[in-house]
């Protein structure tokens, strides 16, 4: 690919130009993958150590809790991970509705009953296992070292800290993890987390099984049963991961990979499917019609994604029902190029998160992703070895006709999606980007940018971006040209100008293959929204 290097937008970033690349949104996480690499480490035991750090430095958006997903190039072929939790086996309608009311849709937002079977620790090692080179335990010590000693908290994160402090500052095991204070930690304050440490020593000794069948998941089903929860032992020892085929989706002679569903990232693929029926690079690249176009592919994708998908098994269409070409193109066909619309979902049968990607001189690549769900999740943290737990219940629905109804043992719909771009079967980028539904909108603008319009990726990970909430509602960047923001209103979307970047348009890491992968290495982009940083060698 040929990119235009020149950036015309306000924040501005050099690509990093490496062999050996860690891109993420904290230094001391990309820090610690480099370590990983250096001691002669691959791409996926840098993304494993990457990612426990991240659950140090970024609490905020992720945790020992967390779920995740991952999408890899080993080399010679590609590879999908959910690492996913299910729900306890106590969880059916009825569970829900006895606590919480017959009108209840959903399970609760936040505490206990809001937590399914954390499966990131289980992903980390089984990634470890199958494509790893070092031993599982050096790929702790990096976190395990931070945990110890502590690091300064630094503005973007103390930002968020400090927001969802009034909101889960009562909530189990909340302010003695993160309020040691009596308060969020200010910024370039040290903070430390003993509990963690514990945590993750006793994972680097037992690659993973004390969480799952030992000491912690002893003490997170204790703590689950103290506050009402019904998650126990036997849950987390039935976990495990999943490998899956990604599932993909050709645009301008490239394919975009996602994993399949329980997750949105089909959202981007039927949105990409729709907007390959137009010229879109012949309409300026900020421009009110580029930009239109753009938004309502992903109208119509999400209308399919929020009616249709859940838990693959359950789904009443298929993914390839979802994708189908002639599909795709009727309701593209629904696109009114000088008006906005409110989509509804079509008949397929006719026809907080962090990111992370590394990438070494042999030419593995690993797309990655890590998330509590809504900033810590439930709010819930298990003290003795300060498990933050995730929030994810939330995603289930509560009603019998829903395709993801609550079920004993099922997987909820899941927002964080991990991507990866091929060309003829061979590795372009990994890639992705962060914010719950911002995340498929992300794939679709970023590639739009690179693919349409030739923009470098540090270039299309600055530019101004939108995010489409419900119906004809549509935020907007507070860097996108004020013309262009008229020109939207006039075809009828309601924009409103936010100037809160990291909550409403996410953050994206992207690492683009330049050639021989020892010779001419990677190009990579950080983004500016999180304090992103891309480092390499």
């Amino acid at each position: 690919m040929n990119f235009d290097f020149n950036n015309p937008y306000l924040s501005t970033r050099i690509p990093i130009f490496a062999r050996n690349v860690v891109s993420t949104s904290h230094p001391l996480a990309a820090q610690a993958g480099l370590r990983i690499l250096q001691q002669g480490g691959n791409a996926v035991d840098a993304a494993v150590a990457t990612a426990a750090v991240m659950t140090l430095v970024e609490p905020v958006s992720n945790g020992l809790g967390s779920d995740a997903f991952c999408i890899l190039w080993d080399g010679k072929e590609l590879h999908g991970l959910n690492a996913s939790g299910p729900a306890p086996k106590a969880w059916t309608p009825e569970y829900f509705k006895t606590k919480y009311g017959a009108d209840a849709a959903n399970p609760p937002m936040r505490g206990i009953d809001s937590v399914t079977v954390p499966g990131a620790v289980r992903g980390w090692v089984a990634m470890s296992e199958r494509f790893g080179k070092l031993p599982f335990a050096d790929l702790m010590a990096p976190a395990i070292d931070i945990a110890e000693r502590g690091y300064l908290v630094p503005p973007v994160v103390q930002g968020k800290w400090a927001a969802a402090t009034p909101v889960l500052q009562s909530q189990p095991g909340f302010a003695q993890a993160f309020l040691p204070w009596g308060r969020a930690p200010e910024v370039g304050e040290l903070f430390r987390f003993a509990a963690a440490a514990r945590a993750l020593k006793a994972i680097a000794r037992t690659k993973g099984e004390a969480y799952y069948t030992g000491e912690i998941a002893e003490a997170l089903a204790r703590f689950s049963a103290e506050q009402g929860g019904a998650l126990t032992v036997a849950d987390l020892a039935a976990y495990q991961p999943e490998w899956v085929k990604p599932i993909s989706r050709d645009y301008r002679g490239h394919t975009l990979h996602e994993i399949p569903p329980n997750g949105q990232g089909i959202a981007a693929l039927i949105a990409l499917g729709i907007l390959e029926k137009f010229d879109i690079a012949s309409l300026p690249v900020d421009s009110v019609e580029s930009q239109h176009l753009q938004i309502e592919a992903m109208k119509l994708a999400f209308a399919d994604v929020y009616r249709y998908v859940s838990e693959r098994k359950t789904m009443e269409v298929t993914t390839e029902q979802m994708l189908d070409d002639a599909y795709l193109a009727s309701r593209a066909r629904l696109i009114d190029v000088k008006k906005a619309q409110d989509f509804k979902a079509g008949n397929p049968v006719k026809g907080g998160t962090i990111y992370l990607t590394a990438a070494d001189e042999s030419g593995m690549m690993v797309s990655f992703i890590q998330s509590n769900y809504m900033g810590f999740g439930s709010g819930c943290v298990e003290p003795e070895f300060g498990i933050s737990l995730q929030n994810r219940g939330h995603g289930f629905s509560l009603k019998a006709d829903s395709p993801n109804v609550v079920a004993p043992g099922k997987r909820p719909f899941h927002t964080i999606i991990p991507a990866f771009l091929t060309k003829d079967g061979q590795p372009v980028m990994s890639f992705g980007v962060m914010g719950g539904n911002m995340q498929p909108q992300g794939h679709m603008q970023t590639l739009v940018r690179m693919l349409d319009y030739k923009q470098n990726p540090q270039a299309a990970c600055d530019a101004p971006r939108w995010r489409f909430n419900a119906g004809l509602e549509i935020n907007v960047e507070a860097a996108m040209n004020p013309a262009t923001v008229q020109g939207l209103r006039d075809m009828g979307h309601h924009l409103e100008v936010i100037n809160d970047s990291y909550q409403d348009f996410g953050a994206g890491q992207f690492i683009w293959l330049a050639g021989n992968p020892s010779v001419e290495g990677y190009v990579a982009a950080s983004d500016p929204r999180r304090d992103g940083v891309a480092a390499g060698y």
